[in-house]
């Protein structure tokens, strides 16, 4: 294995600079955080609800499967937040290539035996596993490795690295409604697993490198300058200063927000578009026109944090979320229910982007994975907890769009806080 990865990068390291390579290999794993991602999850809800045991005992639970299975979801994404800061300093410690392969193959073990859940803890525990391993621990370490490997052109290479997201969220929703209909929602899981294995984890094994200077490479495929101390220092702050920061503190509660949010909308996304009256067919395509949206907005966006204020930046893509849950609660045809796929799309494609970018721009990459397990820990929480209101309000009173429209003000408080986000090094708004 060791001899076949030299000679993979040897081979294409002399046709172009490897961090394409790297780029190409975190998008496709990118795809394979779909098995913990909301968007596939939640399209399970009705068929486990419907399946699972009184472990318990408690009728509270068999009357309110929606509220039952949203506390699961969100107690165990909960605790699964708090083993973030752990997979960071692992990051730090063994690389991203190293844990990168870890995850995936545990992500695909994960997938296999989540078919077979009985009851409301052993789901509990699977949806614990999979958002851990694939919204989390994944997703960090395809971040952690592409912005080692770029700098100057990170927020490009960040977008297109999160091109695997809104391709999962295009395929996967469309692809396992298919599979549960033909072979039932247990056996899509088995496929799930499988293709995490066969499809996923070789490529990890075969290209991800961690940093370009062991290889003798810099960032961007830059030159090393022929200088007496060859070695270039790597500056980046320690999590305790980034801790110590009024930017770390406005970064987190503009993701938090985001995530939470954003979350809340892809775990419901079907039944309140079924609930606007949208077959269930049709509510379910509209996962692909926002994956579609998302894929060609996430590298014009990379693009714009790279050349644009990334505090204007920030204040917009959180307006964009604002937009996105007002628009879904006047879906009431097919065009409405595009329009707001259009912007939910672009939604993810800004969410996505800024949740690798914000990081390694104001707090350097030495100690990259430290800092960002903290934020993505508090980024999870927020999603552990967003799918909670709307599961209540739906079991409750059989409507959705009140509370959506009451939590599309979170998003617009945090908007003006961003605008006072300002790096701690220069005091600037926005930093190359």
């Amino acid at each position: 294995m060791k001899l076949l990865r030299g000679w993979l990068f040897d081979t294409l390291n002399k046709r172009f600079f490897f961090g394409w390579v790297i780029l190409a290999t975190t998008s496709f794993s990118m795809i394979g955080t779909g098995p913990g991602q909301s968007h596939l999850i939640g399209l399970y809800f009705d068929p486990i609800g419907k399946e699972m045991t009184s472990f318990f005992a408690i009728d509270w639970m068999q009357s309110n499967r929606q509220t039952a299975l949203a506390y699961a979801y969100g107690i165990a994404t909960f605790f699964a937040a708090f083993l973030l800061p752990k997979m960071g300093k692992l990051l730090d410690r063994h690389g991203p290539a190293t844990m990168l392969w870890i995850v995936l193959g545990c992500l695909g073990l994960t997938a296999l035996l989540f078919s077979l859940v009985t009851d409301w803890v052993t789901v509990a525990i699977g949806f614990g596993f999979l958002r851990f391993l694939g919204q989390g621990a994944l997703m960090l370490a395809c971040v952690n490795m592409v912005s080692q490997w770029f700098d100057r052109r990170r927020g490009l290479a960040l977008g297109i690295m999160s091109l695997g997201f809104p391709i999962s969220m295009a395929v996967h929703p469309p692809l396992c409604q298919w599979l549960m209909d033909l072979v039932g929602w247990r056996t899509s899981w088995l496929w799930l697993g499988l293709s995490t294995l066969v499809l996923f984890l070789p490529a990890a094994l075969l290209l991800a490198h961690s940093k370009p200077e062991p290889l003798g490479l810099q960032p961007d495929g830059d030159q090393r300058k022929q200088t007496a101390d060859t070695t270039t220092p790597v500056w980046g702050l320690t999590r305790r200063e980034a801790l110590r920061t009024p930017a770390f503190y406005i970064i987190t509660v503009g993701l938090f927000c985001l995530s939470s949010l954003v979350t809340t909308l892809h775990v419901f996304f079907k039944s309140i578009l079924t609930t606007h009256g949208l077959d269930a067919q049709v509510a379910t395509m509209m996962f692909t026109i926002s994956g579609i949206t998302a894929a060609i907005s996430m590298p014009i966006v990379g693009l714009m944090l790279d050349r644009c204020r990334t505090d204007w930046m920030f204040c917009g893509g959180l307006i964009i979320m604002t937009a996105s849950l007002i628009s879904i609660t006047l879906v009431n045809d097919l065009s409405s229910a595009i329009m707001f796929a259009i912007i939910f799309g672009l939604n993810n494609g800004v969410t996505m982007t800024f949740f690798g970018f914000l990081w390694p721009r104001y707090f350097g990459r030495k100690h990259l994975g430290s800092i960002q397990g903290v934020g993505q820990m508090v980024g999870i929480i927020g999603a552990s907890i967003g799918a909670i209101p709307l599961a209540i309000a739906i079991d409750q009173f059989g409507d959705y769009d009140l509370t959506l429209q009451v939590l599309a003000v979170l998003p617009v408080a945090a908007a003006v806080l961003a605008l006072f986000l300002r790096h701690p090094q220069t005091g600037n708004a926005k930093t190359n």
